[in-house]
């Protein structure tokens, strides 16, 4: 009876082992499933203004918070992704070369950012 009682506490310990690491794992699978939105939606947005003319006002200096660019038809926004994003145009000095950075940030359990920056030649 004694070797029964130990043995069902050594599976209870093994299960609850493997309990927290099926936790860890969804935890990991959802910040993945953000990051890659994000990453996509910055992407996006970095080929659209790399494509547009480079007069366009879409490209004009400063910081421009979202709602993103031309609407219709560029909405990368996936509807499960509860993000924000912006994006900042500046010149390299000495060039007419424009400097583009595009962030998005979420948060979860705490806040992420990811940003990807581009050049844009006139």
């Amino acid at each position: 009876m004694i070797e029964v009682l130990l043995g069902l506490v050594l599976m209870a310990i093994g299960l609850l082992a493997i309990a927290g690491m099926q936790i860890t794992s969804v935890k990991g699978n959802f910040f993945s499933g953000n990051m890659t939105q994000a990453s996509v939606v910055a992407q996006d947005c970095l080929e659209t203004l790399r494509n547009l003319p480079y007069g366009d006002a879409h490209l004009a200096v400063g910081n421009h918070p979202g709602p993103w660019l031309p609407q219709p038809p560029f909405n990368p926004w996936p509807s499960s992704f509860s993000g924000t994003g912006s994006y900042t145009v500046s010149v390299i000095p000495g060039t007419t070369m424009l400097n583009i950075v595009a962030t998005v940030s979420w948060g979860d359990t705490t806040n992420h950012t990811v940003s990807f920056t581009t050049i844009r030649f006139q």
